[in-house]
C-alpha cells in the first residue's frame, strides 16, 4: 500500500501552486520511523518502548511513550490510511492558515490529544475501576491527531458529509466516524480518538476566547473539567430535558430576541419581517412591539374589522 500512498502524495502536490512544507514533513517522518532505513534506525527506539500505555507513563514518568508514539504505527495499511488522512486535512488546513501556524497548532493538539487520552484512562480507572480496559491499553498512531484535525477543519461547515455512506452533518463528522470505526474495528482505541475529539473541541475554545481577551490558562482548566464531565453533563440534560413553550400565539421553543406582536391577530413575527405572517398588516405606525420589552401594544394604530381578519387568515392558509 505505500506505493499507493505515495501516488496520491505526488499527485496532490503536483496539483498545488504552493507547496505545504510541514504537511510533508509529517508524512515523511511518519513513514521514515514506520519504514526504519538504515540512517535513522540507530537514531530512533523501537515500537516496544514507546506504546502509550498510561499505567507505564505515569507510573515511570515516560515521556517518551508520551510524545513519540504517535508517529509510529502497527503495519502498513494503519499508516496508509492515517497518512492518506493526514494528506488532505494538513493540505487544506496549512493552505488556510500558513506554515508556522499550522505546525504550532499540530503539535499543541499532539500534545493536549495525548494529555486528554491519559486523564481520560486515569479518571476511568480511579472513578470506574476500568484498569484493563483503557488504562493498561497499548496503542499507537497519529489518529488522535487526526481527529483533532477533522474537528477544527469541520467547526465552520455549516454542509453535510458522507461518513463511510451514512449522511451526517459536517461539524459532527468526527463524532460520527468515531463510532462507526469503533464498531467495524474493535481493536482500535476508542479513547485515543476520543482524546482526540475532545481535543480539538478544547482547542477551539481556547483560540476563541485568546481574542475575545480571556484568560488562556483558565480557559484550559475550564476546558479540561467539561471535557471530562461531559458524559455525565449529557445525561444529566437528558433527564431534565422539558420542552420550551411561548405562551399565545406564535412559535413555540424560538428564541425571543427581535421579535415583534401584531396588535391586531397578536401574532409573533421574525425582527427581519416588517409585514405580519398571519394578517398581512404592517409594522409601522405603532404595530407590534417586542415581546422582550414585555409592554402592551400601542392602541394608536387603527382596529381591522374581525371580517377581514379572517379573510387574511384563510388567504394566508390557502
Amino acid at each position: 500500500m505505500l506505493p499507493l500512498l505515495a501516488l496520491s502524495t505526488v499527485a496532490e502536490y503536483y496539483r498545488l501552486p504552493w507547496k505545504p512544507p510541514v504537511t510533508a514533513s509529517l508524512l515523511a517522518a511518519n513513514t521514515l520511523v514506520y519504514l526504519r532505513p538504515a540512517f535513522v534506525d540507530p537514531f530512533i527506539p523501537h515500537i516496544n518502548e514507546v506504546w502509550f500505555n498510561p499505567n507505564l507513563i505515569l507510573k515511570h514518568k515516560d515521556l517518551k511513550r508520551f510524545f513519540l508514539s504517535p508517529f509510529y504505527h502497527v503495519d502498513e495499511p494503519h499508516l496508509v490510511y492515517n497518512m492518506m488522512s493526514l494528506l488532505w486535512k494538513g493540505i487544506k488546513l496549512e493552505t488556510s492558515m500558513g506554515s508556522s501556524e499550522f505546525a504550532s497548532m499540530v503539535f499543541t493538539l499532539l500534545g493536549m490529544s495525548q494529555g486528554v487520552t491519559l486523564l481520560l484512562a486515569k479518571s476511568l480507572h480511579v472513578f470506574f475501576d476500568y484498569e484493563r480496559a483503557f488504562y493498561s491499553e497499548y496503542s499507537v498512531g497519529f489518529s488522535g491527531v487526526i481527529f483533532a484535525l477533522k474537528v477544527v477543519l469541520n467547526s465552520q461547515d455549516e454542509d453535510y458529509t458522507s461518513v463511510y455512506g451514512i449522511l451526517v452533518p459536517t461539524k459532527y463528522a468526527a463524532w460520527a466516524e468515531l463510532v462507526l470505526v469503533q464498531m467495524f474495528m474493535p481493536s482500535a482505541s476508542f479513547l485515543g480518538h476520543l482524546g482526540g475529539i475532545l481535543a480539538g473541541i478544547l482547542y477551539l475554545k481556547i483560540k476563541r476566547s485568546s481574542h475575545s481577551g480571556s484568560d488562556p490558562v483558565t480557559m484550559v482548566v475550564r476546558g479540561v473539567t467539561r471535557a471530562v464531565t461531559w458524559p455525565l453533563r449529557f445525561m444529566s440534560g437528558l433527564v431534565r430535558f422539558r420542552r420550551r413553550r411561548i405562551s399565545g400565539r406564535g412559535r413555540v421553543g424560538r428564541g425571543q430576541n427581535g421579535i415583534w406582536r401584531c396588535q391586531s391577530c397578536t401574532y409573533d413575527n421574525s425582527g427581519w419581517q416588517s409585514v405580519c405572517e398571519m394578517c398581512g398588516l404592517g409594522r409601522g405606525r405603532g404595530n407590534g412591539w417586542s415581546v422582550n420589552q414585555g409592554q402592551a401594544p400601542s392602541s394608536s394604530s387603527s382596529d381591522i374589522p374581525l371580517d377581514e381578519l379572517r379573510r387574511r387568515r384563510v388567504e394566508r392558509f390557502s
